[in-house]
């Protein structure tokens, strides 16, 4: 069986690696030749910035991909239509069984839909989530991947009860959270290896964490500005430490809003940072204030109090067990939800166990479903 994976932003090369080592452990099952998966990796190039996307492949030892696609950034229907067109390239050069694909971002999309008009079988990590806002960009591409794969591997039961409420029930597979089993392997190295902490001068909960990327956030001057005012408000008495996304560093500059954090000594603004110095800063944080999914998560498996700067999230089970606050854009929203998690005690809310076999689940799936694929 051949299998195209597509991976083109950070947080999809955390989720692949688990699905890559458990396909290398696979082919090493005494099998036939025909039976083993010959996988072929394919890297957009979406993200782009070193730190955002080679550093990732050298701390996850993730193989070199076999193609580079280079796309870089642009508006959604340019990138997307970009990697549309050079993945179909790549599909009919390879002609693969399957093509997998991983989460909400326009490579998760472009990727899907390539091999869909190619007739190519698409399998889905991450299916069935759903903010309920179609104005984000990863809600529409979440939707329209769905609809149009022929494995559905869904993280979590909300996940399955998403894809039935929409009649997608074939091909759906309920099998825990790949991104579970990257946190837990490389939390322990970066425990080991990490030294963040040491560089940056921070003892273990004496700090909190902030990301901001999403273009609900970043794309507008009021809405930058008011999370902006919220860190420097916030920072008054409590140390930030911000690692800046390139698009959100681009757009502070071009609204003028770095001059305001100029002579403050919080926010720490900072370059984006090694996924395993983000692991560490995220486990040993008091808050995180974060608009990523992701994050959102990690912040739960490592017992961290979250106030998430959006209006909804996907990840509804982190704010069912008090872990997480929605706290929207607004500065006081903001201040409100940060002082509430300040005074959270950690220990009292709900230890909630995470399924560690999610990438094995899926390849074998995966190898169930060959000679259907094929």
């Amino acid at each position: 069986m051949k299998l195209v994976t597509i991976v083109g932003a950070r947080p999809q090369f955390v989720k692949a690696q688990p699905v890559c080592r458990a396909i290398a452990e696979y082919n090493q099952l005494p099998l036939g030749n025909d039976a083993r998966i010959h996988e072929v990796l394919v890297h957009t190039g979406q993200h782009y910035d070193y730190e955002m996307s080679q550093a990732f492949f050298e701390s996850l030892q993730l193989p070199t991909p076999a193609y580079h696609l280079g796309v870089g950034s642009g508006s959604h229907g340019w990138q997307t239509g970009e990697i549309l067109r050079m993945v179909e390239e790549v599909l009919d050069r390879e002609k693969p069984d399957a093509v997998i694909v991983f989460g909400d971002t326009n490579s998760t999309l472009a990727g899907a839909l390539a091999a869909a008009k190619l007739h190519i079988p698409v399998a889905h990590v991450e299916a069935g989530l759903r903010s309920f806002n179609r104005r984000m960009p990863e809600e529409l591409n979440r939707i329209l991947t769905d609809h149009i794969s022929t494995l559905l591997f869904a993280p979590t039961e909300t996940a399955v009860q998403n894809l039935r409420a929409e009649g997608i029930t074939r091909g759906v597979y309920l099998v825990g959270d790949v991104m579970h089993e990257a946190a837990m392997e490389h939390v322990r190295i970066a425990t080991r290896k990490s030294t963040i902490l040491k560089r940056l001068g921070l003892e273990p909960r004496a700090y909190s964490l902030a990301t901001v990327h999403r273009a609900e956030n970043t794309d507008t001057c009021e809405c930058l500005r008011s999370i902006v005012e919220a860190f420097l408000e916030i920072g008054q008495k409590e140390v930030i430490v911000w690692p800046v996304h390139p698009r959100t560093r681009k757009n502070l500059k071009e609204f003028r809003l770095d001059e305001i954090c100029k002579g403050h000594s919080s926010p720490r603004m900072l370059s984006p940072v090694s996924y395993l110095d983000m692991l560490q800063l995220e486990g040993s944080a008091r808050i995180i204030l974060t608009d990523s999914g992701g994050v959102q998560k990690e912040s739960r498996w490592f017992h961290v109090p979250c106030v998430t700067l959006r209006r909804e999230t996907e990840w509804i089970e982190t704010v069912e067990e008090g872990w997480n606050r929605l706290a929207g854009n607004r500065k006081e929203s903001i201040v409100e939800a940060f002082a509430c998690a300040m005074r959270t005690d950690p220990d009292v809310l709900p230890r909630n166990g995470q399924r560690s076999q999610a990438a094995a689940t899926i390849v074998n799936a995966l190898a169930g479903h060959a000679q259907d694929l094929e």
